[in-house]
């Protein structure tokens, strides 16, 4: 296979990975692209040429996937869909050649994915494997392993399935080790299957998710926060109080003012909140006092009494979208910082909200859903359930809403909990603890869903262990396959 023949092959396989990620959906490509990528490299004996096809792969499925990134700063779509595609490079740079290298090759991608999903700037989780599988027969395997697990999962059968469509003579590839490693992934699936998935209390909380409605790809200088805040106002005002009825959740920030207290906001809400006979959960953004330059982003709970019984501050920020990493070298060479003139402040308490009788949720706050380990810390703080209030208002298109979307269900499936995702102007739902989404809302309309959740507890493997054994077992799956190849290429008989 000539040079051009092989890069236009990688390239396939990199839009079939993309094309499996929401909005687009079709998850068996991701298994299809990877094979392709294995087909592209797996008799190539230079570790330069290899790495580059691993780079035009990496970068067609992440440039496409992570395309929303256009709309935050076009500079920084072009360098982290390059970075990150380099990060596949260099896994494939740190693949063994050889017969192993159908194990070792799933080791090394997945370890570049953990580094990407954690570094630079606390993470870029979007666009991945696993996100392309919560509508998949795979999801479950994160009960065990999070979105690595699931990811090595994919590119096992992937690259096992390119040895097996694509054999090359010699001891470039084995069919028996790919079908070792098909049958490793299988049983992983298998035991997902019956693993530990968390239970119900008895309990269960009666919750309207408040979707206010408006358009997309508008900004809070298209849109006042007034008229967002009023939207929410309106849409809640069609709720009629009722004795079943425990909880009103509105979206991430949808109520911008200096401070919150003693705000008219503030005194509009808690009418609700009385009116009803139940709090209601709130996205607030507020200045930092004394200082111009830096804001929060909470969600606070504002119970029918008029007060502000809790609180959670954003943890993890959008890098380039709530706050500039860098900001005093990037402004001194010039660059356009205009649309983030401020940043947030980050968090620092558990992802947890108390309801006034005692009752404790989980919460991660829009980007935090990407991040399992987030849902994780809210559930191991005692969450019955997890609460993801975000605004995706600000894109156009869909893909970050239904990525975030499929992030609830693999957030959902990990803890084993029932996740309430509501938007401003979509996409709104809640998810069960098996991954289904009911109730999903449209883009930009006006909604209140409601949904009797069964409050959990319990924990999955998951949620016990965490990111660290999983990505232990990569880089001593790695280490041993490159022993193997070493070794195979010692022995007399191997030669």
């Amino acid at each position: 296979m000539t040079t051009p023949r092989r890069a236009l092959v990688a390239l396939a396989g990199g839009l079939g990975v993309a094309l499996a990620l929401p909005p687009w959906g079709w998850w068996p490509l991701a298994f299809a692209g990877v094979a392709l990528l294995e087909i592209a490299v797996s008799d190539v004996p230079s570790r330069r040429q290899r790495a580059a096809l691993a780079f035009v792969f990496a970068f067609a499925w992440l440039a496409m996937g992570m395309a929303w990134m256009w709309q935050l700063t076009v500079p920084g779509y072009v360098v982290a869909s390059a970075v990150f595609a380099a990060f596949h490079a260099a896994a494939e740079a740190a693949t063994p050649i050889g017969r192993w290298s159908t194990i070792g090759r799933p080791f090394a991608h997945t370890l570049v994915e953990a580094l990407r999903f954690s570094w630079p700037f606390g993470g870029v989780p979007l666009a991945s494997l696993g996100i392309a599988q919560a509508a998949g027969p795979f999801a479950g395997a994160v009960r065990i392993g999070g979105v690595v697990l699931l990811t090595w999962v994919v590119f096992q059968v992937g690259c096992a399935l390119g040895v097996l469509a694509h054999r090359f003579g010699g001891a470039i590839v084995d069919p028996r080790l790919a079908v070792a490693g098909l049958l490793a992934a299988t049983v992983v699936v298998g035991v997902s299957a019956i693993a530990p998935r968390g239970h119900g209390t008895g309990d269960s909380l009666d919750i309207a998710a408040v979707q206010g409605g408006g358009e997309q790809g508008t900004s809070a200088d298209d849109v006042p926060s007034a008229v967002v805040t009023q939207r929410h106002l309106e849409a809640t005002r069609s709720i009629e109080p009722d004795d079943d009825l425990d909880l009103v959740v509105w979206p991430e920030n949808v109520v911008d003012v200096v401070e919150l207290a003693g705000s008219p906001e503030f005194a509009a809400i808690a009418a609700e909140a009385r009116r009803l006979g139940v709090p209601i959960s709130v996205g607030v953004t507020e200045d930092v006092p004394g200082d111009d330059d830096r804001f929060t982003n909470a969600q606070v709970i504002i119970t029918p009494e008029g007060d502000v019984s809790s609180r959670y501050d954003k943890v993890r920020r959008v890098p380039f979208g709530e706050y500039v990493p860098l900001r005093g070298l990037l402004d001194a060479v010039g660059a356009p910082l205009d649309q983030v003139p401020h940043d947030a402040v980050a968090g620092t308490e558990p992802a947890v909200l108390d309801l006034p009788d005692g009752t404790r949720l989980g919460v991660v706050i829009s980007w935090e859903v990407f991040f399992g380990g987030r849902a994780r810390d809210g559930v191991r703080e005692g969450g019955a359930l997890v609460l993801n209030p975000t605004n995706g208002a600000s894109y156009s298109g869909t893909i970050v809403q239904t990525q975030q979307i499929a992030s609830s269900r693999l957030r959902a499936l990990e803890t084993g909990r029932w996740v309430v995702q509501v938007a401003p102007t979509g996409l709104s739902a809640f998810v069960t603890p098996d991954g289904d989404v009911l109730q999903r809302t449209a883009v930009s309309e006006r909604a209140v869903i409601r949904e009797t959740v069964e409050l959990r507890a319990g924990e999955t493997w998951y949620t016990r262990l965490g990111d660290g054994p999983i990505i232990a077992v990569m880089v001593v799956g790695l280490a041993a396959s490159w022993a193997l190849a070493i070794r195979g290429a010692r022995s007399p008989a191997r030669r």
